[in-house]
């Protein structure tokens, strides 16, 4: 029991450094793509098409960066937790 306890608790670890990497990366390459596109966008034209790509992948790494952190203000910790242990409670599960 406390072998499969360990190698759980390994699976979520390695689970999370993974997220917390592909957050990493998805910042480096934001930080290099939007000011190029921003660039890109001073140089051709005067209408800031730019912004529309630097809002959604902003949001999209707010977003990676809170799940890779356990943030959520909505499904927190403590839902997953719960919902885990009702799933394991349950009959025939």
């Amino acid at each position: 029991m406390e072998n499969n306890r360990k190698e759980a608790s390994y699976i979520m670890a390695k689970e999370q450094v993974k997220a917390i990497r592909e957050f990493y990366v998805s910042s480096f390459l934001y930080c290099i793509i939007i000011p190029v596109l921003i660039w890109i966008n001073y140089q051709t034209t005067s209408f800031p098409w730019a912004v529309f790509p630097a809002l959604g992948w902003g949001l999209g790494l707010i977003g990676k960066g809170m799940a890779a952190y356990g943030i959520n203000p909505l499904w927190g910790k403590v839902w997953e937790q719960r919902k885990i242990q009702e799933l394991m409670n349950k009959e025939g599960f």
